[in-house]
């Protein structure tokens, strides 16, 4: 995301403060002063960035000879039916049809508006743009910010989505690897312990968001700490591997581990259960307040994360627990034994989710961890307990 707030929250000023920035328009970012009247041509532009890494159009801005936006930073008239006629060229000229967010940014008088239309990247690609059907991509270069694909090398482009998809599992289980490295320089072993992983990282990475000097002060601006725990512990050293940083602490025997990545990758690991008594035995337990607290950290700390590289684009976030068979979960006075060898689940996030419907996320992603770990509990006293959660977090 471009801008430091919710996409719905953009008010008029907030584009006028944008655009004083000198932001010049790139892979990401395109500037129309007005709906262009070639509605093919606007459709393009459109669909190229659903065919690439996504991005945003902001209306009412016009562009000087460097693509940056020229002063004064007024707007257009207001025209109240200008959302509808924007939807109305998508439906017309691009199949499939792209799925976009419109916020239109009035001014205090209500005579100006700015449009801005936030374009996802698309799973549904290749996007096609008129009668002829061409596909498209955003290149961000000045002399062609967008690209023709032929429908003969429309194999490119699947193929190119599908290194995408190469690349996300190779740095997912490259951060994975991390956790297990370490243990075995530390000589620990957490063998029969239950391991819970959590991830975000975008659908389709195609490139480094950010510099990866730059993560060292990313991850500080980041990590979200509450009285029962922080997410990446500055009294632990940053441990620099490829393309990103990790903060791996033991704090009171409990080994946990925070990876950031210059893909945008954020992962959380951590050894959950522990030894306790339970009805007069010793058993290996986890307790779902553990796993609350983590979630509403590890959440939080991606937001944050995400903000601060500004991407936009499809999220894909994972849970995953290891080694839970006959787990003793506990919550309050509750109790169930894990019958599943693992647990392990996944949402379709994007960072406008993260900001506007985390507490839901959160409720979802902890009662479904809970009913398959075997233990039934109501909405009511999962949702009393993450407000708490992220009362406290900060």
């Amino acid at each position: 995301m471009l801008f430091k707030k919710p996409f719905h929250n953009i008010t008029f000023d907030d584009v006028v403060d944008f655009c004083g920035r000198g932001m010049p328009e790139g892979k990401q970012l395109d500037y129309k002063y007005m709906l262009p009247k070639n509605h093919e041509k606007f459709a393009k532009t459109i669909a190229s960035f659903a065919n690439a890494m996504g991005g945003m159009i902001i209306v009412g801005v016009q562009d000087d000879k460097n693509d940056k936006p020229k002063s004064p930073f007024t707007g257009i008239p207001y025209h109240e039916k200008m959302r509808n006629s924007i939807e109305d060229i998508i439906q017309t000229h691009i199949d499939p049809v792209v799925f976009v967010d419109i916020n239109v940014c009035v001014s205090k008088t209500g005579g100006r508006m700015f449009v801005l239309i936030h374009i996802p990247q698309s799973n549904l690609t290749p996007h096609l743009v008129g009668k002829l059907k061409r596909a498209y991509i955003r290149t961000g270069q000045s002399s062609r910010p967008e690209t023709i694909v032929h429908p003969d090398k429309l194999p490119w482009l699947l193929d190119h989505r599908q290194k995408s998809e190469r690349l996300r599992h190779i740095l997912h289980d490259k951060a994975e690897s991390h956790f297990e490295n370490y243990l075995k320089t530390r000589a620990a072993n957490p063998a029969g312990e239950a391991v819970a992983a959590l991830s975000v990282i975008p659908l389709y990475p195609e490139e480094p968001l950010t510099d990866y000097k730059h993560l060292p002060a990313l991850v500080a601006a980041s990590s979200v700490r509450a009285p029962y725990g922080v997410m990446a512990d500055p009294d632990f050293p940053l441990l620099p591997v490829q393309d990103g940083a990790a903060v791996i602490s033991n704090k009171r025997g409990i080994l946990h581990m925070t990876e950031f990545n210059s893909y945008g990758l954020v992962m959380n690991k951590q050894v959950v259960s522990s030894e306790e008594m339970v009805n007069g035995h010793e058993a290996t337990t986890v307790r779902l307040e553990t796993l609350a607290q983590n979630l509403t950290l590890f959440l939080l700390t991606a937001r944050k994360f995400l903000e601060k590289i500004s991407f936009g684009g499809p999220l894909l976030f994972r849970c995953k627990i290891a080694n839970t068979r006959a787990l003793r979960v506990l919550f309050g006075k509750k109790q169930a034994t894990a019958l599943e060898d693992y647990v392990r689940l996944e949402r379709a996030l994007t960072l406008a989710k993260l900001q506007t419907s985390l507490p839901e996320i959160w409720e979802s992603v902890l009662h479904e961890t809970a009913w398959s770990l075997g233990l039934q509990t109501s909405e009511k006293e999962i949702r009393a307990l993450g407000k708490n959660l992220q009362k406290e977090a900060h």
